[in-house]
């Protein structure tokens, strides 16, 4: 696919898989541009590190260097709209033009892969992973669904790049992507229904599932959670495959877990080794087994256990999963990508838990048409555990909207009563005029963009208003 390459160009180059592939790409010595349909963050950090980004689909904006069919790799991710034009000239022109997944996939077929699947958790599991093996000092490349904390990056290379470097992807099922891998270990986290946009109903989504596993290189791994049941039928003969669990009768398990707001402790138990008070401080019980089966395939890669509880104890975690924007006596802000009901249901969860005797207000921006119309039910279900709910309008990503289909119908059914629709516009000034403790953003839209102003606008009423009254009671004391 690469011989003769020397261009690699990106339409969407702004997506966190994306962006990681063209940042893999840049420091490989390729000359990388791209387009993106808006400015963001991380469009910014990629004209920092050198790579051309335009925002408007023209092909006059094209760079004269990309438009060589022989030189020129042409890639783009699936939520790219057919009518693109800059991908239908490059399609009509002859170009080699390749799905994000297809060059994911043959960037890793010569390599040792480690591919974490599931509906959630890929981007946690993935990151822990691989923040174990760079910490250990082993050739690692990773390319995340997440920007990783410690590394300010959503792609993770050791110094010494070279074929020998163990790859840690995530497994992607939008648009049957991971089909495209062929790990040497694989983890599957879980198979709940999601894209069904995609896939059409649950059980053409559990089908892909099972091809993924198939997928395995022979004498490969297989780490699946407990819950799973895929039937022992579908499952290669050629894999060594292994459960993982929270408190249950596993190969790999968690027990004696301890729940404080600075840290979750718990001890990791397989039939050949414990491993005692293991720490983390990304919260949650969700990242309990995700750190489990992190632990499980560090192990598998020969990583001594000091070094993973090492590792563990440092890892800060992934931007917009579980990131504590506010940790005060007088607030706390949390901010997390969940955008499927059942990752709602942890997230909330494991918050109630966090803080019992505390009011919860969860702020939710709803992802997609689709997924709103196909699991209305589990949505009203997980956001009803929360104390004060605040509904945003539906964020359309890759979608038209759908007659019909809005926020409004989540409202109805959600059994709390304090909740309410609120513009993006409007929920500065409710945040202002309402009382808070403890405040959640969730989902996968522009919601993001909002976290820097709701940080600064819950600072300034909570934490910044007690400071100065301090600042000015001691002035005062002074005089």
């Amino acid at each position: 696919m690469l011989e003769q390459i020397k261009n690699i160009y990106f339409i969407g180059i702004g997506g966190i898989g994306m962006s990681a592939l063209a940042r893999w790409f840049n420091t490989h010595q390729y000359q990388v541009a791209g387009y993106d349909r808006t400015p963001t963050t991380l469009t910014t950090q990629l004209q920092q590190e050198g790579i051309d980004i335009h925002f408007d689909d023209n092909v006059a904006h094209i760079p004269e260097a990309f438009t060589h069919p022989a030189t020129t790799l042409v890639v783009y991710t699936p939520a790219v709209p057919a009518q693109h034009k800059q991908l239908n000239y490059f399609k009509q022109h002859n170009f080699q033009v390749k799905k994000r997944a297809e060059v994911l996939g043959f960037l890793t077929q010569d390599r040792f892969t480690v591919a974490v699947a599931g509906t959630h958790g890929k981007t946690s599991t993935s990151s822990m992973i691989a923040h174990i093996i760079h910490y250990a000092k082993k050739n690692c490349t990773a390319f995340l669904g997440g920007i990783l904390q410690e590394y300010e990056s959503n792609l993770i290379l050791s110094q010494e790049i070279d074929k020998e470097s163990i790859m840690v992807v995530e497994a992607d099922e939008y648009d049957r992507s991971f089909l495209h891998l062929h790990p040497n270990i694989a983890v599957l986290n879980s198979v709940d229904a999601d894209h069904l946009d995609i896939y059409g109903n649950e059980d053409s989504v559990l089908d892909s599932y099972v091809a993924f596993i198939k997928k395995i290189k022979e004498n490969g791994r297989l780490f699946i959670k407990k819950e799973i049941h895929l039937g022992t039928n579908l499952l290669p003969n050629t894999v060594i495959t292994k459960s993982f669990a929270l408190e249950q009768n596993a190969d790999c398990q968690a027990q004696h877990v301890q729940v404080s707001p600075e840290a979750f402790y718990f001890d990791f138990h397989t039939e050949d080794i414990t491993i005692q008070n293991i720490k983390i401080k990304v919260p949650g019980y969700h990242n309990i087994i995700n750190a489990t089966v992190a632990i499980a395939v560090a192990l598998e890669l020969g990583i001594d256990p000091q070094q993973i509880r090492d590792a563990l104890a440092v890892y800060k975690g992934v931007k917009r999963r579980f990131e504590y924007i506010l940790q005060h006596k007088n607030i706390i802000y949390i901010d997390d990508y969940a955008h499927h009901p059942t990752e709602i249901e942890v997230f909330l969860k494991s918050v109630k838990a966090m803080y019992p005797n505390k009011k919860i207000t969860a702020i939710f921006q709803p992802h997609l048409f689709t997924r709103t119309r196909d699991f209305l039910d589990g949505f009203a279900k997980s956001l009803s555990l929360t104390d004060q709910l605040v509904l945003l309008d539906i964020y359309p990503a890759r979608e038209q909207p759908i007659q019909g289909v809005t926020s409004q119908l989540i409202l109805d059914k959600v059994t709390i009563k304090d909740k309410t629709l609120c513009g993006k516009n409007e929920l500065y000034d409710f945040l202002q005029r309402n009382d808070t403790e403890v405040v959640l953003t969730i989902g996968a839209g522009d919601i993001g963009a909002m976290v820097d102003k709701i940080g600064a606008l819950l600072n300034e009423k909570y934490i910044q208003k007690e400071e100065n009254e301090k600042t000015n009671t001691q002035k005062q004391i002074k005089i």
